[in-house]
């Protein structure tokens, strides 16, 4: 009841001499919060927006925004200083901080995607012949891995294979054998051989290449898949979390092949599926000229 507004001139005036205040004893300190303020926003901002959550990343703006301006109008209109800038601050860290915990999955990858995009030209460029080999080539190269698939399907065999787009760090490739060589049905089987020494890792194809073998992965560790999944295939699923990759698994136990998407196991995955997966990694593959070549190819 006894608050008294503030008017108009008083509260520009008011407002003028706090923006002067400001830069007067501005410090270092201010630029690195503001810089890390912001920083904070863009990065929740990204994470929200590339994983599809738009309504989440309304509502985290509109808190922020009504927090601040509840702030300023505390501050300017009704003259009193109710909640202090590093409160606010304070309050930004934590809530960007609960957004993050949310999706955690989804940060470790975009850390992961930011940690690989730096990988050298001559790293790239070891498994992205892709851009100059032929039509017929990459047929070659989906029939091959395919046909090794259904033949370990038939006999039981266990088997991961990671469909790499150059996102995998550094340390999936440095934890088994590089390998570099050209995709075959014999190679593939031959790595998986039950009694082979890379036969528990996981191949890495990087194009039209077999970059690696033997690799360990990350394990997912989300609990809400069947309990028959074994470390195989949390392996499968775990790299597609943190990863922008597509994993092909074929179960010992049982020889059923399936496909990992983004964390989405599709399984029972027969000739057909396997096709459609192998063309769409192929197809992301393709340099820009050959796409527009054979846009109606698909």
């Amino acid at each position: 009841m006894g608050v008294r507004l503030l008017s108009t001139a008083e509260r520009l005036s008011g407002f003028a001499e706090g923006f002067v205040e400001f830069f007067n004893n501005f410090k270092v300190m201010y630029a690195v919060e503001i810089f890390f303020f912001f920083l904070a926003i863009y990065f929740v901002s990204k994470i929200l927006r590339e994983n599809d959550a738009t309504r989440l990343m309304l509502g985290y703006w509109i808190i922020l925004l009504f927090v601040g301006a509840m702030t300023l109008f505390a501050d300017n209109v009704l003259g009193e200083e109710l909640i202090d800038g590093t409160f606010y601050l304070a309050f930004v860290v934590l809530v960007s901080a609960f957004m993050l915990i949310l999706f955690n999955v989804e940060v470790k990858k975009a850390l992961w995607d930011v940690h690989t995009a730096k990988v050298s030209h001559s790293e790239k460029s070891s498994g992205s012949n892709a851009e100059i080999r032929s039509h017929a080539d990459t047929e070659r190269c989906i029939t091959n891995v395919i046909k090794a698939l259904q033949n370990m399907s038939k006999n039981n065999v266990g088997a991961l294979i990671v469909l790499s787009k150059g996102s995998l760090p550094k340390q999936v490739l440095q934890s088994g054998v590089v390998i570099e060589a050209e995709i075959s049905t014999q190679l593939i089987e031959g790595v998986f051989f039950p009694k082979a020494p890379l036969h528990d890792g996981a191949m890495i194809i990087h194009g039209h290449k077999i970059q690696a073998a033997g690799c360990f992965l990350p394990l997912t560790q989300k609990t809400s898949y069947p309990k028959e999944y074994g470390t195989r295939h949390r392996a499968a699923i775990g790299i597609t979390e943190v990863a922008n990759v597509i994993s092909l698994v074929v179960s010992e136990e049982t020889g059923i092949i399936s496909i990992v998407k983004q964390g989405n196991v599709t399984r029972y995955a027969d000739y057909d599926m396997l096709v459609d997966a192998l063309k769409d990694y192929y197809w992301q593959e393709m340099p820009l000229t050959d796409k527009k070549q054979r846009g109606g190819t698909r």
